[in-house]
């Protein structure tokens, strides 16, 4: 569990001391977040539309409650 922790904290570390060395304006860095966001929810809903017309998700709706 601590290992874990450690780990995803070191993997958000990396990236964000990245971008602070670049020295970008932080209106900049906003842009390209929302912009990867909105990539990100695409793919999310074109792969769960997907599962849906091929019904390969139907089992894990189910045990959702959705």
């Amino acid at each position: 569990m601590t290992g874990d922790v450690l780990f995803y904290v070191v993997m958000l570390v990396l990236p964000i001391s990245a971008l602070v060395a670049r020295r970008l304006p932080v209106g900049e860095v906003v842009k390209m977040a929302l912009a990867w966001l909105a990539i990100f929810l695409l793919l999310f809903c074109v792969v769960a539309a997907w599962q849906e017309a091929m019904g390969v998700g139907a089992g894990m709706r189910g045990s959702l409650g959705l």
